[in-house]
């Protein structure tokens, strides 16, 4: 069977084309966020089934997820980013326990249950520190992309303390610390490590262990780095962190569609 999953986030819209009975990804594909949000999607979901040489009526089902869910009118029904990202996760690393999901302008720590199901989450989409939009802030200031900011934080020996969490004031204070002459490598490796502390303290005292780290933002490997310092434990990455959320809608068409097909 195949099916279909949109994930209209924030910042980007991601799609996935799945081979439910294989769990094969037969096309994934990502554009930026816009205004005109079921026309971008449209178009991107038209993009990827070329790329795989389908059409729409070989499809059996389409669920969207994310902010924009409710503009994807072509899609069958719409399912929380929670629950869609908790199953995408599940399907590439099924021991997963606790999911940390960084993008572009929420962050959100996830438990799950056997079998991938939800057993609690805790969220942050009211401020953007902990957040992928600290990050662009920081790039933009600095004038580099984020490839660049992850390297810098690499050369790191000792990132730089960011004492506020509010974005507005972090950028004075940004500022300041490179005026002062500290090291362009700590204070990026500084901003790494704020965002995770703000994520720690979204989680809570405990994490059960195996941690996946997913979302636009774990593409940057430093970012992995941090949490686990912050966190005192390993975190792994999921393969294309960015399309776990349009893979646990796809997987759940494919649900769906099994069902009313009964």
């Amino acid at each position: 069977m195949l099916c279909a999953g949109i994930d209209a986030g924030s910042r980007s819209i991601k799609a996935v084309l799945l081979d439910t009975d294989t769990g094969k990804i037969l096309a994934a594909g990502v554009s930026d966020q816009g205004v005109e949000q079921e026309r971008l999607a449209t178009e991107l979901f038209d993009k990827i089934l070329f790329e795989a040489g389908l059409e729409r009526a070989q499809i059996s089902g389409v669920i969207a997820t994310g902010y924009g869910r409710n503009a994807i009118r072509f899609a069958d029904t719409t399912i929380t980013e929670i629950t869609c990202h908790a199953r995408g996760v599940h399907q590439l690393a099924p021991e997963t326990r606790t999911i940390i999901e960084i993008g572009g302008q929420d962050s959100k720590v996830i438990s799950l249950e056997n079998g991938g199901r939800v057993r609690d989450f805790a969220m942050n989409d009211r401020c953007a520190a902990g957040t992928g939009r600290f990050l662009e802030m920081v790039a933009t200031r600095l004038n580099m992309n984020w490839s660049t900011l992850s390297e810098l934080a690499h050369q790191s020996q000792k990132p730089a303390l960011i004492s506020n969490m509010c974005v507005v004031f972090a950028e004075t204070e940004i500022i300041g610390l490179l005026a002062e002459g500290k090291p362009l490598a700590d204070v990026v490796a500084g901003v790494q490590k704020a965002i995770a502390t703000r994520v720690a303290a979204l989680a809570g005292r405990s994490v059960a262990s195996p941690v996946y780290f997913t979302g636009g933002v774990a593409l940057q490997p430093g970012m992995a780095r941090a949490l686990e310092e912050v966190l005192a434990c390993p975190v792994g990455v999921v393969s294309q962190p960015q399309f776990t959320g349009a893979l646990g809608a796809a997987v759940l068409a494919g649900e769906r569609a099994a069902r009313n097909n009964l």
